[in-house]
């Protein structure tokens, strides 16, 4: 998984967002040490790379535990390869040791 660059909190810009108390006691449940502001910004900088194509691969096939067939319905991206996946297409979503979803063309899996 993609990992952020440290940086430092002097060189950050101090903003305010509004959370639900029960998000945000959510987010740090599963922030762990990492904390829940490091996890917010995380999840920030994955939809702003999503969004502008800077896509980055999202897991190692050594991480896809188990696999099951499906149908996409929005344009997402491999998880695996990064390459496009469109709607309609047949995927493959794979359940990661993380216990995570993830959107995965089935050729990524044999290259």
């Amino acid at each position: 998984m993609h990992t952020l660059p440290r940086t430092s909190t002097t060189e950050m810009e101090v903003t305010s967002i509004r959370l639900e108390r029960e998000l945000k006691e959510k987010l740090k449940q599963f922030s762990g040490d990492q904390g829940y502001q490091a996890l917010v910004r995380e999840i920030l900088w994955n939809y702003v790379r999503e969004k502008s194509g800077e896509y980055k691969v999202l897991v190692g096939r050594g991480e896809i535990r188990s696999t099951f067939t499906a149908t996409a319905h929005q344009e997402q991206r491999c998880a695996l390869s990064g390459s496009p996946i469109r709607p309609n297409e047949p995927i493959l979503l794979g359940l990661t040791t993380q216990g995570n979803l993830v959107p995965i063309k089935a050729e990524s899996l044999t290259d």
